[in-house]
């Protein structure tokens, strides 16, 4: 199906009630430049916290999205690191760093999230382990776990998270309570989520009786 086609059948669904609108406003795609403008400020303070965990010699994945290129804005330009990631403005960000050592997936382009995905995508992934995933997100169900608004994207994530040591994921508090088009992975393949304050105390205490790690910002 093709997106404009799939845009009219999630409008049509939310015209006639199948989807409410917080659904429908979960499953639209959003250029990266307009993400980037909503929670500047938390995704800021979600990346430093993000950020503190490096270790040296860190061999970490980074996926794509706005919470995710701020934690990549975050690295300090001495840290010793390899980065894998599928993100192009992530490994933008990162050419300044002369200690990192920048892997960057080949691919399909989506323009709306400077990301790659595809069969290259995930026959790369095959080939490598990380220490840490730092996975941006759409939305976070407690019941129906971690999606992001493309399916081939939601792929790529899958891939990641089996190249990955420990699984962490960066998003700000307004993804909770939402679904998007592909399903990424259950809650319970997840080691740790940053996000800020704005988090519901009964989400916490929810999402830590899961065994999850919940770190406030």
């Amino acid at each position: 199906m093709k997106a404009e086609e799939t845009s009219a059948t999630l409008y049509e669904n939310f015209a006639t009630g199948l989807l409410d609108e917080q659904e429908y406003l979960a499953l639209k795609e959003h250029y990266v430049q307009e993400k980037e403008k909503q929670f500047p400020e938390e995704k800021k303070r979600i990346g430093m916290k993000a950020a503190e965990m490096l270790t040296p010699n860190d061999a970490i994945i980074i996926a794509s999205g706005t919470t995710v290129l701020a934690f990549a804005r975050c690295i300090p330009p001495e840290a010793q690191l390899t980065v894998l990631t599928s993100a192009m403005n992530v490994a933008m960000a990162l050419l300044n760093c002369q200690q990192v050592e920048v892997i960057q997936l080949g691919g399909i382009v989506r323009h709306t999230s400077s990301s790659v995905t595809g069969e290259y995508a995930l026959r790369m992934l095959e080939n490598f382990s990380g220490t840490k995933l730092f996975l941006g997100v759409d939305g976070i169900d407690l019941k129906y776990g971690l999606t992001t608004t493309n399916f081939m994207e939601a792929s790529v994530n899958r891939a990641m998270i089996d190249a990955a040591q420990k699984i962490i994921v960066l998003t700000d508090s307004s993804k909770f309570g939402r679904r998007g088009f592909g399903k990424i992975c259950e809650l319970d393949a997840v080691d740790q989520i940053i996000t800020d304050s704005g988090v519901s105390p009964k989400v916490v205490r929810e999402l830590e009786e899961l065994g999850i790690k919940v770190s406030i910002v």
